[in-house]
């Protein structure tokens, strides 16, 4: 069953055979006998130290680094603070009033981001091309959502080849990474209530706080031990652990870590970025898992359509009013200068404009999970 050659083409009207193995049906939602392990509700467990292996266990090295940091509430500034005039300076004529930027988060977007989910939710980010935003929209928008939540978010960097999610996104408290927790998986799940610090062990934190990230390895024999059983794993301790789960996922679509990632979602985030190139590998992809029987994924999909440039190009209406038509939602984030040098992710070092942009981008993105 883990082996690529079980993973055939054939279809039935039920769905493939890659979707029976996993016990789920057509557009990942159909009845039928789960084969997967079904996460148990979220409990609230009470913080405590973190603890030793268990007896004969080899014990890895824990960093002394604790807990991350409580995670700052931001204030929207008021009304009176908004419209309050601009005194000029002195000597100078007084200027025209230039307008301000919106509130962020604006409390529509928070509200929205703050709703009961009811269960945990797995999102995943897609596109089969390379360079289009899917690792900067996988980080933005878990600092969004947790940010605004408080908390209980993680991106998982599901890359099989090097991706570069836990050197953009999180902290230097280690060098632990995807491997490491799969080499101790069994340990890991018979942590019991335990499980919160056993698995922070292996996690690192966004600067501020407000997701934890699973760092992907950078060595590629990785990939052949991700293999669906592992994979399901893993997501089972991630989805016990916090309420929303991001996944930047690779470029294969026809790799079993791929297919079981999606057979497993709650909500695709088609990423792409004003380029014909970047559209039509979306558009592709959106078929290729219409054909596969995802037509109801595809349909509740959102597209996030990034802007590289300031300048947005004569592409992106035409794009938006494409993808508005092929999913679920489409959202534009804007261009921001502290994202081009491809270096470390700051949330807070974001344009209000453009933390506002991403607060709705992700309120959009959990809208009716």
């Amino acid at each position: 069953m883990n082996t690529p050659e079980a993973w055939s083409n054939d279809r039935s009207n039920d769905g493939s055979r890659w979707q029976k193995l996993l016990g789920r049906g057509r557009g990942g939602r159909a009845g039928g006998a789960q084969q997967t392990p079904t996460p148990p509700p979220r409990e609230s467990y009470p913080p405590s130290p973190p603890v030793g292996p268990p007896p004969g266990q080899a014990h890895y090295s824990v960093p002394t680094a604790g807990r991350r940091p409580p995670v700052a509430t931001q204030t929207p500034p008021s009304a009176a603070q908004m419209t309050q005039p601009i005194r000029p300076q002195q000597g100078l004529p007084p200027q025209p009033r230039q307008p301000q930027p919106a509130a962020e988060p604006s409390p529509v977007a928070l509200q929205r981001l703050r709703r009961d989910l009811g269960r945990s939710r797995v999102i995943a980010f897609i596109n089969p091309k390379g360079g289009v935003h899917k690792t900067t929209a996988t980080v933005l928008s878990a600092a969004a959502m947790g940010t605004a939540r408080g908390g209980g978010v993680i991106a998982w960097d599901d890359n099989e080849l090097r991706g570069t999610l836990g050197l953009r996104a999180g902290s230097a408290r280690h060098g632990r990474t995807i491997r490491h927790l799969v080499e101790h998986l069994d340990q890991v799940e018979a942590a019991g209530v335990h499980l919160p610090e056993h698995l922070d062990e292996f996690l690192r934190h966004s600067s501020d706080g407000s997701f934890d990230v699973l760092a992907g390895d950078e060595d590629p024999k990785l990939q052949r031990r991700l293999d669906p059983t592992t994979v399901l794993r893993v997501l089972d301790i991630l989805t016990r652990t916090h309420n929303i789960v991001c996944i930047d996922t690779g470029n294969n679509v026809e790799s079993p870590n791929w297919r079981t990632v999606v057979s497993s979602v709650d909500r695709l985030v088609v990423t792409t970025v004003p380029r014909e190139d970047a559209a039509f590998s979306a558009d592709w992809m959106l078929d290729h898992l219409e054909e596969g029987g995802y037509g109801n994924l595809v349909k509740n999909a959102v597209t996030l359509l990034s802007m590289p440039t300031p300048n947005p190009g004569p592409l992106l209406h035409d794009l938006q009013r494409h993808f508005s038509q092929r999913t679920r939602a489409c959202a534009v984030v804007p261009y921001d200068p502290s994202l081009e040098p491809g270096a470390k992710i700051e949330f807070s070092a974001l344009r209000p404009e453009t933390r506002a942009a991403w607060f709705e981008a992700a309120a959009t993105i959990v809208d009716g999970l």
